[in-house]
């Protein structure tokens, strides 16, 4: 094809994805909706055909998935990344095994041939990777619980992907069992070697630029991002798993060193474009006379995967210790159909095992399902303890039996920062509580010496069965903003006399928390600058004093 074609046809659906985008941001709505309305509106079957190159979009487009993994990769170490728990991986394994048990026997009271439908719980095990991610990074609901939970669950269906595809090609008869088994060996071995590589790779690359992008050649640190997280997406692919697992561990491994932040900042703006067109394409994909054609068969599959596959999730992490909230919160997060649905099915026609009748179906329940992703994602918290408190079920208290005497101090969260904060109530001996989610968290707290339990503090039955209205001191010290006010809330009510000192991450969110009380608020940057300030003073005065006694001997 040619350049300038490709070139036009990719400004074209970006400006449709900037103007209904934009109208449904204005309208308060997710902006994932326009862009995927853009794609049907200006490419693909059914469509105005201004835009057609479908295919090699959507394979740039893919690019916006490993930039996206690749950005959140940053973020995570590997120590934070073990700190999600075997718990939600292992939530994540049965999400999967269960789906597709559950999706086939659905499809096979449609009608389907065992194989089929097989083929077809397969296509819905997957959630969406780039919606889901995308909303809660947005949102920066990653640190909650439901965001925690939703980013394993996802991780482990990007490892998923490969294994997966391997199972439809069994189920289309291709190859033996003894090729099978040989191209598994096969996977995992050339996965392990290319994370060894991008691991050996990125330490020489971090060794050879040094200081020198950071002082002289700005441009080294784009070229390195890109280099990077795009490089390890292609050697991904090329290696036959999914690339944006791939630009997931690349990231990761770059999540420690001294370029982190800027190249968080220097793949931003690509994320953004490419990412917009993979929801674009994604929107070309569909057909929009057919789903109209079938709309009752496609809502009908579309409600009962979204409450289906929310449910199944909700009852694993229920399974797994999770409260009501949290387990319900991240099946609403991850009740839809995923990218990976148009691979697996593109698999299945191949070998014969998907007709097109399903693939096209398929396709337009996993549109619909972004759809409906964008305005039940965002609200999923919400929802879902509207959702718990309809069904009559009370929240969970935390676990054990308070003391005997209440607690005079009580910390909610108690991660680094509240960890720092409460040395002084270990030396002053006083009866503390610790409210945290983490099973983690409770643990180092009880190594303290204080007494903690597991318990979400935004519900006001926990507050009181942990007595936080006979609390002289409260410590709120959760990173989530909105979680934090929603705390301040409930502790206000319960503990009104109680001295409440509050956490602010981030200082536009230090006057919505200081608002209309007397409560401290104690913002991370302030102390950080305040920080760093005091240190410069310190040298300042030294090297004043100094340049005072070089002039003094200098007289002499």
């Amino acid at each position: 094809m040619d350049l300038w074609i490709l070139l036009a046809d990719i400004v074209i659906l970006l400006a449709g994805a900037l103007l209904l985008g934009s109208a449904f941001s204005h309208f308060g709505h997710s902006p994932l909706v326009g862009y995927l309305i853009a794609g049907m509106i200006l490419g693909g079957p059914g469509s105005f055909g201004l835009v057609g190159s479908e295919l090699e979009i959507a394979a740039i487009a893919e690019l916006g998935v490993a930039l996206l993994l690749f950005s959140l990769g940053l973020e995570f170490s590997l120590a934070r990344l073990i700190k999600l728990g075997a718990k939600p991986l292992l939530g994540g394994v049965a999400q999967i095994a269960i789906t597709i048990v559950a999706g086939a026997l659905g499809a096979s009271l449609f009608g389907l041939a065992v194989r089929e439908s097989l083929a077809f719980g397969a296509m819905m095990a997957l959630s969406s990777t780039a919606v889901v991610l995308r909303i809660l990074m947005e949102r920066s609901e990653l640190d909650m619980p439901h965001g925690r939970n939703s980013l394993a669950v996802l991780l482990t269906q990007d490892m998923a992907v490969v294994p997966l595809a391997l199972f439809m090609a069994i189920l289309g008869g291709d190859g033996g069992a003894d090729e099978i088994a040989l191209d598994v060996f096969k996977i995992l071995g050339v996965a392990l070697g290319l994370v060894v590589a991008m691991y050996v790779l990125n330490r020489i690359a971090v060794l050879a630029l040094g200081t020198l992008t950071q002082d002289r050649n700005r441009e080294l640190t784009v070229l390195f991002a890109i280099v990077s997280g795009l490089g390890a997406a292609l050697a991904a692919h090329a290696a036959g798993i999914s690339p944006a697992l791939g630009a997931f561990v690349a990231g990761m491994l770059l999540g420690n060193s001294a370029f982190a932040t800027q190249i968080r900042s220097d793949v931003a703006s690509f994320r953004i474009v490419f990412l917009t067109l993979f929801f674009g394409s994604a929107g070309m994909v569909a057909d929009p006379w057919w789903i109209l054609k079938h709309w009752h068969l496609v809502g009908l599959v579309t409600l009962l995967l979204t409450v289906g596959k929310g449910a199944i999730i909700w009852i694993i992490f229920r399974c797994l210790g999770h409260t009501m909230r949290v387990a319900a919160a991240t099946g609403i997060s991850l009740a839809q159909v995923g990218e990976f649905a148009f691979v697996l099915g593109s698999i299945g026609l191949t070998a014969g095992v998907v007709s097109i009748e399903l693939y096209a179906l398929v396709v337009s329940v996993t549109i619909v399902s972004f759809f409906l992703s964008a305005f039940l994602v965002p609200r999923a918290a919400t929802l879902a303890e509207s959702l718990a408190t309809k069904l009559g079920h009370k929240p969970d208290l935390p676990s054990g039996e308070p003391r005997a005497l209440p607690p005079e101090v009580i910390v909610i969260g108690f991660g680094p920062a509240a960890q720092i904060a409460s040395r002084p109530l270990q030396q002053a001996c006083k009866r503390v509580t610790v409210l945290d989610l983490n099973h983690e968290g409770i643990r180092r707290a009880r190594a303290c010496g204080f007494h903690g339990e597991i318990g979400d503090a935004t519900l006001p039955e926990v507050l009181d069965h942990v007595r936080a209205s006979h609390a002289k001191a409260i410590l709120v010290t959760v990173p989530h903003h909105k979680t934090a006010m929603s705390i301040l809330n409930q502790v206000r009510q319960i503990a009104p006399k109680a001295h409440i000192v509050i956490r602010s991450r981030y200082q536009i969110h230090t006057a919505a928390l200081q608002a209309g009380s007397d409560h401290i608020v104690i913002g991370d940057e302030e102390q950080v600058g305040k920080a760093l300030a005091d240190n410069l003073s310190d040298w300042l005065d030294s090297h004043e004093s100094e340049d005072s006694s070089h002039s003094k001997s200098r007289r002499f």
